[in-house]
């Protein structure tokens, strides 16, 4: 198991760099088993790498039936609900990437279920002992992964795969997310952050500060922080790789 991180120059670099590292993966993987479970993540610099991802699969050797789509944590709003991580990630993926509905699995929305601790359970069953080939992260300012908060419930130990969040921090209040055992049973773990914002975050996380939830994250094979000039700005030196 190792770390590295790729240091790269600004946000535009990161979107281009993990795209398409991680299309030339996907297809690497894709031609030694039959089936590569992706756990997908949101924000703007996972939606800014989409876009890249899309127009690159398009003329591709990707196989689309051959993927299985996961996410990482979820807003409990209802289905058509734009802010949804899924929608704003599928949007922008099915322009070139043709994956069937059955292999693109959604968090529950808030529609017709009683509240978030419902969906968890729903996606609980749904994932049973799925192991991600490849999860992508994002860090929170205040050092959240995926709906994994410092100093709050969501980041105490837990023997659930899935966990419904209340009373977050950030807005909304309600989520859905996997757990830490369950983030920590992919093979590699892709963390995306840019912006001088996340500096602190990524730091705290890449030293190993216990109360930073990214600390104790880890890809059972490799673990990877892609980053921006500001979001790597408090690392020590050697931190810095070469790409």
């Amino acid at each position: 198991m190792y770390t590295r991180v790729v240091r790269l120059d600004d946000a535009l670099d990161v979107s281009i760099v993990v795209a398409t590292r991680l299309l030339d993966r996907l297809i690497e993987l894709q031609r030694s088993q039959p089936i590569v479970h992706l756990c997908l993540t949101g924000g703007d610099a996972a939606n800014a790498m989409y876009e890249i991802f899309a127009e690159l699969a398009k003329d591709s050797e990707l196989d689309a039936s051959k993927l299985q789509l996961w996410w990482g944590d979820e807003r409990f709003v209802p289905a058509t609900d734009p802010a949804r991580n899924s929608l704003q990630a599928v949007s922008r993926l099915a322009r070139t990437v043709s994956i069937k509905s059955a292999d693109t699995h959604m968090m529950a929305a808030k529609d017709g279920r009683k509240d978030s601790h419902e969906s968890a359970a729903e996606y609980e069953a749904e994932l049973g002992d799925t192991a991600f080939d490849i999860t992508l992260l994002g860090i929170g300012v205040d050092g959240h992964v995926a709906s994994i908060f410092p100093a709050h419930p969501s980041s105490e130990p837990t023997s659930r795969a899935v966990i419904g969040v209340t009373d977050s921090p950030k807005e909304p209040s309600e989520r859905i997310s996997l757990t830490l055992p369950t983030l920590n049973r992919s093979e590699e773990v892709w963390f995306i952050a840019t912006g001088e914002g996340k500096a602190e975050a990524v730091a705290h996380s890449l030293a190993g500060d216990p109360a930073f939830p990214g600390a104790a994250v880890h890809g059972r094979v490799a673990t990877f922080w892609y980053l921006d000039e500001g979001a790597a700005s408090e690392l020590p030196a050697q931190f810095t790789c070469p790409f």
